[in-house]
């Protein structure tokens, strides 16, 4: 077996769709890693991977939104095509068999959802995360 893993950020809000009875939600993460080249420039590569979530637990669609960090795990799956000009290209999906929230884009520290999740009724502005979590349909 071929397990991948990627933490990264939605590049949209996910969309959820049922094919043949069976309920998928798909959404792509971009993963960008930051080094320095051989000539001692910083360079910045983005990779993006096209995830498909087959669950019946579609509750977290409405968290998985654009700029939300999150964690994936899943096979991998790599897709050939041909572009318009004639060129061969491929992309990267993944099957996902989990994914977790870590928080926003731009949040200190990524311990903390609370800023992305809509509060609940009578909760504390200040509702810290175990409190929150309490509250999630999944």
């Amino acid at each position: 077996m071929i397990k991948m893993q990627v933490i990264g950020n939605l590049g949209k809000d996910c969309v959820v769709n049922t094919v043949n009875g069976k309920n998928v939600i798909n959404f792509t993460v971009a993963h960008t890693e930051k080094y320095k080249d051989s000539q001692g420039n910083n360079q910045e590569k983005t990779t993006w991977v096209d995830c498909a979530y087959w669950t019946d637990r579609t509750a977290v669609a409405p968290y998985l939104t654009k700029g939300t960090q999150v964690f994936a795990e899943g096979t991998p799956e790599v897709r050939s095509f041909q572009r318009n000009d004639g060129t061969a290209g491929a992309s990267l999906s993944m099957r996902v068999r989990e994914v977790q929230l870590l928080g926003r884009k731009g949040e200190g520290g990524g311990s903390s959802m609370d800023s992305s999740m809509p509060q609940r009724q009578g909760a504390p502005a200040s509702a810290s995360i175990d409190d929150v979590a309490d509250d999630l349909p999944f």
